[in-house]
């Protein structure tokens, strides 16, 4: 393939782009944090909700606190309506560039970073459980004999 040419995948990619709309950074978003200029990252998309500030039920404090940052979690943990999550799509500017973008899902405490079980939620703990248990049964079954 030549240099310069273009795959029909590379189309494809360069058009779901364009339909998502353009790309911001972390770092660009932060600097939006003022009441002249708010942004909101909820959900990798990235709203500037400078005009509703002022229209804001929990008040203009609420979303300041918020602007220039990831509010996904305290978005989400108010619980929002559907009205509001409507609301979202008019203020919509962007996306969150790739490599800024937290990895969707919770995290799992008993998965490594290589995305494997640890060994102590794996074995040890249920082995140590089942010693445990063992050890009951039998304190408990001969303590039954000798009364």
């Amino acid at each position: 393939m030549e240099p310069g040419e273009r795959t029909e995948a590379g189309d494809c990619t360069a058009a779901a782009a364009a339909e998502a709309g353009p790309v911001f950074t972390l770092e660009e978003v932060g600097k939006r944090n003022s009441s002249r200029e708010a942004w909101l990252v909820i959900h990798g998309r990235v709203y500037d909700v400078t005009r509703f500030l002022a229209e804001h039920p929990g008040g203009e404090e609420v979303l300041l606190e918020q602007a220039g940052r990831d509010a996904t979690e305290s978005f989400e943990d108010v619980g929002h309506s559907t009205d509001a999550r409507d609301m979202l799509k008019q203020y919509y500017i962007g996306e969150v560039h790739p490599h800024d973008r937290k990895k969707e899902g919770s995290k799992d405490p008993s998965m490594t970073s290589s995305g494997q079980a640890s060994f102590w939620s794996t074995w040890l703990i249920p082995i140590f459980g089942a010693l445990v248990i063992g050890l009951m049964y039998r304190y408990y079954m001969l303590d039954g004999r000798t009364s």
